[in-house]
């Protein structure tokens, strides 16, 4: 099985990341590093999280208010968004369908 992320969610990603960094030094690759571990556990059990909306799936993080949402399409877990959890919460809806 492998992990993909949708182009939009790397970005989104890479944009939390520059914003704890700027907030303080460190915090951006501990922001990076957090979201990788996310992005492991997800593939070592990627039926075993939370379902968001039927198919989409959500993995929280422990340090920040970020939530990790996924498909599992097969042999494939596709990354939909890297989202904060108290900012406009379904701005993702529409990636379901035509994801990346």
């Amino acid at each position: 099985m492998e992990l993909v992320f949708a182009k939009v969610a790397r970005a989104e990603m890479a944009e939390a990341k520059r914003f704890y960094e700027w907030q303080q030094r460190g915090l951006g690759a501990a922001f990076q590093h957090e979201a990788m571990v996310s992005a492991r556990r997800i593939l070592e059990r990627p039926l075993a999280w939370q379902v968001e909306i039927d198919p989409v799936r959500r993995f929280v993080f422990n340090r920040f208010p970020y939530k990790m949402l996924y498909v599992v399409r097969g042999e494939r877990i596709v990354v939909l968004a890297v989202a904060h959890q108290h900012r406009n919460p379904e701005y993702w809806i529409d990636r379901i369908d035509r994801h990346e």
